[in-house]
Parts: structure tokens; C-alpha cells; sequence
């Protein structure tokens, strides 16, 4: 530095002092700028954390649609209209329905003009030139709960034998009991309709003028449980004999407050079974999963591939896939792979439909081949774009979309088993459908008091769910099983 050979040794102490000043003064300027990046760099992934948060809704995510009302929630985009342009309603040229004439109506009630002619005479006295209108109309009567009292008489015989008549059935011993129809009346509304007691009560007691007690209602739970439990055990065993078996599961509110329980279900177009437990891997070795020999549809949850539980065919949800695509869709705008992975996935389950109602037993190969190349090149276009970070699993967080499309490469049998086996469905929409039920019940009694009483309410749920899916009459159902001849799931038809 010029001048500095001129400096006396005070003058270069003096300086030496000041630039240790000023170095210090940096230095901890330096130290504080990058806190201040690591706060900025905290704060972006925050930010960005939250903004994600908020872009949540049913479109893009596993959210319910009742959740896209809320505050700031962007609304999902418009799915394309099923059946193109088609209009609401009936179509041009499809059949119209009405109700049926019955040329033996229950009742026949004639209805004769009335009052006075106008030229004085009585028409109660004119002549009957025949009915010139007719009109059916279904009515349902006014229901009165009566009273009925079974005399049980005792006779003897010539022989000097004496012989007592025994009670009907569905007739307990006690003196004064409510019927059969009025017991399958509360288990129907309470299982079927997520009636709560108090109101099953009043609505009884409305319809019917029947005034059971709350006691007796809330009972009735169990004794339909038990009376369902070998049709249930049957079930269970058919559903492992499926070639194809849908799996869900949905947490519902039960017992004390701040606890939780999942319903897990096991469904076919034909049985409905329910298991409430929790999604560890202990509750999933008590369900049905290990014993299914059949193809498994299912949502991606882990447990369903755990070696644990036994090797299995699967068939991961479109559904869920389609929706995961959908957020790639929105959080890389310009990349072409999201769509043309939805798109190809959407072409190949449209092809699968066609073919099933045409009544043949595969997909056209041509179709098949184009849409499952567009699959697989969408499928490396994104492997390309979106890179893996380097490390371990458990500490590293993989940029959107990475993880997905490693499924969708490594998983391509599992993605696309229904393009080849039309008897697989692409969805698990049949077990969407077998838990909306408990979710309806969530929305109407909020938290179920009791595990044991919803373990009671789900089996009898799983037994006329799958009355009803082979066209048996509900009530009919739920009689039955009180009167100890619960209906019973038929034998498979021989594939």
C-alpha cells in the first residue's frame, strides 16, 4: 500500500485496529446475511408448503367435494360432460317408462255423478250408461300399529295325552312384545337410513303409533348382528373365491372423543364385507386380504402389498392415479406428460367399456397398443423432466410427481391389468360406493358412541347390502334374519 513506509508504528497499530474493526463488522454482517438467506429460503418453502396447502381440493387430491366451499379454496377444474353434448334427461328415441296398468287392481271404487239435473230429477236415479273413464292410482294405506293376542290353548287327546300349542314364530315369551315388522322396521331405518335412535323412535311412533322405547331400539342392533352372522361368514368366504375384489377403507369417529377407527371394506358388484379396525398392518392381517385369491382393487395404500399378508395381483385405482396427475397437471403448467399419461389412461378405460358392452372378451389390440405407448412415453418424458434427488428415502422429500411416475413405470402391470382382463375394473368404485354409507353416518350422528354397537351396525349393513346387490328385498331381509332364516348369498355360477 502506497505510504505505508512513510506510517510511524502507531499510525500502522492505529490502522491495523480499524481494519480488525471493519473486518469484524463485515464478518458479522456476512454472519447476518446468511441467516437471513436461511430464514428466506425457510420462509420460500413455507410459503410454498401453504400455497400448495390451499390449491387442495377434490380434483387434485384425496379432499371430499364438500371441502372445495371453503374460504380461498381454488374450485377444482370442470370435468368433460359424460356423453359428450348430450342433454339431461330422456334422450330422443329412448323408451319412455310410466307406471303400469294392472288388470287386477287390489280395490275397485265406482264414483257416480251426484246432486240434482237441471231439470230438477235426482241423478241419483238416472240411468247407468256404463264407466267412460278409468284411472288407477298406487296408494299406500294408513298404517296403525294393532294389537295382537295369541291364545295358546291346551287340548287333550282320546288317548288321554295332553298336547300344548306352541308360540309362533318371531312370538317371545314375554307377555307383551313388539312384532316382527315393527323390530325389522327399527333395524332397517336405523342401518340402512343412519336414523339415530331417538328419531328411528319418533318416526315409529309417527308412522305407526307404536311407542317402543329407546332402550329396545338401540337392542335391536345386536340381535340382528347375531342373527346375520353366518350369512356374514358366508359372504367372507365367497368374496375370497373372486376373480376380482374391490378394498377400501375411510375413518370414521368412534368411542371416546379424539379417537378414531377406520372401516375397511371388501366389495364385489354381487357381496359387501366390513372390518373396523385401523390402518396398521395388524388390523389389515385380520382382514380379508390374506385369504383373497382374486385380483385386488385398490387405492395405493401400503399396507395392501405388504409381503406380509401374501403375494397378489392388483389393480391400482385410475381414479387416483387420473386425480395425482391432475396435481402434476397444475404444478408443472407447461409440461405435455401429465395429460398425455390422463389421456391415455382415460382412452384405454373408454376402450375397456366399449368392448365389455359389445360383449367382447378383449380390448381391439390396435387400440390397445396405441394408447399403452402413449402411456409409456408420457411415463419417461416425466421420468426426464422431473429427476430424483439423490439420498436416503426417509430424510429426502422427492419433487411432485417423482414418486408417481416411478409407480407408473415400475407398476405398469398393476396400472393397467383392466386393458388386458376386462373382467377388472379400472377404479374402485364399487368401494367408494360400499363405504359412502359411514360417511353419510359421520355427517348425520357426528361420533358413534360404542365400537362394539358400530361392529354390530357394519355387519348388518355388509349382509343387506348384499341382499340388495342380488336383488333380494331388504326388509324381507332383515325379517328373515330375525325370525332365524337369515337369506343366504347363493353358490358362485360356474365360471
Amino acid at each position: 500500500m502506497s505510504g505505508l513506509e512513510e506510517m510511524s508504528r502507531e499510525e500502522l497499530i492505529a490502522l491495523t485496529r480499524a481494519l480488525l474493526a471493519e473486518n469484524a463488522r463485515l464478518t458479522e454482517r456476512v454472519a447476518m446475511l446468511e441467516r437471513l438467506e436461511k430464514e428466506n429460503a425457510e420462509l420460500r418453502e413455507r410459503v410454498a408448503r401453504l400455497e400448495r396447502l390451499i390449491s387442495r381440493n377434490s380434483g387434485n387430491s384425496g379432499m371430499p367435494s364438500s371441502g372445495d366451499d371453503q374460504l380461498g379454496k381454488p374450485q377444482p377444474k370442470d370435468k368433460p360432460a359424460r356423453g359428450g353434448r348430450r342433454r339431461p334427461g330422456k334422450q330422443p328415441g329412448a323408451p319412455g317408462t310410466t307406471l303400469a296398468w294392472s288388470d287386477t287392481p287390489d280395490d275397485t271404487v265406482d264414483h257416480f255423478p251426484a246432486g240434482t239435473c237441471e231439470c230438477g230429477a235426482d241423478l241419483a236415479e238416472a240411468t247407468d250408461l256404463g264407466v267412460t273413464a278409468r284411472h288407477q292410482q298406487v296408494e299406500v294405506p294408513l298404517m296403525t300399529a294393532a294389537t295382537i293376542q295369541h291364545n295358546l290353548h291346551t287340548v287333550t287327546c282320546g288317548c288321554g295325552k295332553v298336547h300344548a300349542a306352541s308360540r309362533p314364530q318371531g312370538v317371545p315369551a314375554a307377555p307383551v312384545s313388539l312384532g316382527i315388522n315393527l323390530q325389522a322396521w327399527c333395524v332397517y331405518l336405523m342401518v340402512a337410513h343412519a336414523i339415530p335412535v331417538h328419531r328411528c323412535v319418533e318416526l315409529i311412533a309417527s308412522l305407526t303409533g307404536a311407542e317402543p322405547s329407546p332402550g329396545f331400539v338401540h337392542g335391536m342392533l345386536a340381535r340382528a348382528a347375531t342373527a346375520v352372522e353366518q350369512a356374514n361368514l358366508r359372504i367372507r368366504t365367497l368374496l375370497t373365491l373372486a376373480h376380482v375384489v374391490c378394498c377400501d377403507e375411510t375413518p370414521i369417529r368412534v368411542g371416546a372423543k379424539k379417537t378414531k377407527k377406520y372401516l375397511l371394506v371388501a366389495c364385489t358388484q354381487l357381496y359387501t364385507w366390513y372390518l373396523l379396525g385401523d390402518r396398521t398392518l395388524d388390523t389389515f392381517k385380520k382382514f380379508i386380504i390374506a385369504d383373497l385369491t382374486g385380483v385386488i382393487v385398490h387405492d395405493r395404500y401400503q399396507n395392501y402389498d405388504s409381503p406380509e399378508l401374501g403375494e397378489h395381483q392388483h389393480q391400482l385405482c385410475c381414479s387416483h392415479l387420473l386425480r395425482d396427475l391432475e396435481d402434476c397437471a397444475e404444478t408443472y403448467p407447461g409440461a405435455v406428460w401429465p395429460v398425455q399419461i390422463q389421456t391415455a389412461l382415460r382412452g384405454l378405460i373408454h376402450a375397456a367399456n366399449l368392448a365389455r358392452r359389445a360383449g367382447r372378451d378383449q380390448v381391439a389390440p390396435g387400440t390397445k397398443a396405441m394408447w399403452i405407448n402413449s402411456f409409456r412415453h408420457g411415463v419417461r418424458i416425466g421420468l426426464s423432466e422431473v429427476r430424483r434427488i439423490p439420498g436416503p428415502a426417509k430424510t429426502i422429500t422427492q419433487p411432485i410427481g417423482r414418486v408417481l411416475l416411478e409407480v407408473l413405470r415400475d407398476r405398469e402391470d398393476d396400472v393397467l391389468r383392466f386393458a388386458h382382463d376386462l373382467q377388472v375394473p379400472p377404479t374402485n368404485n364399487q368401494g367408494e360406493r360400499d363405504v359412502r354409507p359411514a360417511k353419510t353416518q359421520q355427517k348425520i350422528s357426528g361420533r358413534l358412541r360404542s365400537v362394539r354397537t358400530t361392529e354390530h351396525r357394519y355387519a348388518i349393513r355388509g349382509y343387506i347390502s348384499t341382499a340388495a346387490k342380488h336383488g333380494s328385498d331388504v326388509m324381507t331381509a332383515i325379517r328373515d334374519a330375525l325370525l332365524g332364516r337369515a337369506w343366504m348369498p347363493p353358490d358362485p355360477a360356474p365360471a
